[in-house]
């Protein structure tokens, strides 16, 4: 796939990992998905670790500062949506009955974000790109390539994510997806169920590998643990999710 270089409206663009390990997590994704660590200095003692393929920007990860940690907040991925204005959509996230964990911010001259949470609690950050619009390679392998939201109250978080990003809900006896003009295949939506036990609502980031199995083993070897084993999506492929040596959860997904 040729270089990205700018997103739409609605458009996943980023997502990066916080974690309580930085070192350990670089060695463990460069490991898995042949991502190459790009340190980048984001002040005093702060570094911002660019995850790159093919020399462009995957995704990224830094380590969570002391007040997340004291706060229990655990290692996790965040994931950003590209939006024209920033503050502009921040109304929109109230307006549908979204919360703020950050209102919108300035990024230095990068970009300009805030982080919210859906109805139901799932966080989403927005990012208006300035001098970084986001990965600039995906939906290749080891790239990102779906984005899936586990929620309460499906018919309710439809709503608000319409309202807010104007995605549309193609809903078949499967599955639920999230899609958007020219964005038949974006993200997808499914409804916690009483035997998944205490799961609060959340977004999983996924990324395509060649065979999630062997992705998934391979994973484990190096510290991970599983928590949903390779599974079959009928008529798409093979998907699994784990947990990285310090606990944030991944997903990977293998075409048919």
């Amino acid at each position: 796939m040729p270089e990205v270089t700018s997103y739409k409206q609605g458009e996943f663009c980023w997502a990066e990992l916080a974690t309580t390990d930085q070192p350990a997590a670089k060695k463990f994704y460069s490991s898995l998905f042949g991502w190459t660590a790009n340190d980048q200095p984001m002040g005093p003692d702060m570094v911002y670790t660019m995850l790159e393929l093919k020399g462009k920007a995957a995704g990224a990860l830094y380590s969570q500062d002391k007040a997340q940690r004291e706060n229990g907040i655990p290692p996790h991925w965040n994931i950003y949506v590209a939006v024209d204005n920033a503050d502009e959509t921040a109304k929109k996230i109230k307006a549908f009955g979204g919360k703020f964990m950050a209102e919108p911010f300035d990024v230095m001259d990068i970009g300009r974000m805030a982080i919210a949470t859906d109805p139901d609690g799932a966080m989403i950050s927005i990012w208006e790109g300035k001098l970084h619009i986001g990965a600039s390679i995906k939906d290749e392998l080891n790239t990102f390539c779906w984005y899936e939201v586990s929620v309460n109250n499906p018919e309710k978080e439809q709503k608000f994510y319409e309202g807010v990003f104007g995605w549309k809900t193609s809903v078949t006896p499967e599955y639920t997806e999230l899609v958007m003009e020219g964005k038949p295949h974006m993200a997808g939506m499914t409804k916690i169920q009483p035997d998944w036990g205490h799961v609060l609502p959340h977004w999983t980031a996924c990324v395509m590998v060649n065979d999630a199995n062997a992705t998934m083993e391979k994973a484990i070897s190096l510290g991970a643990r599983a928590v949903v084993p390779p599974m079959d999506m009928p008529g798409a492929g093979r998907y699994a999710v784990f947990a990285d040596p310090q606990g944030a959860q991944l997903a990977v997904f293998s075409m048919k």
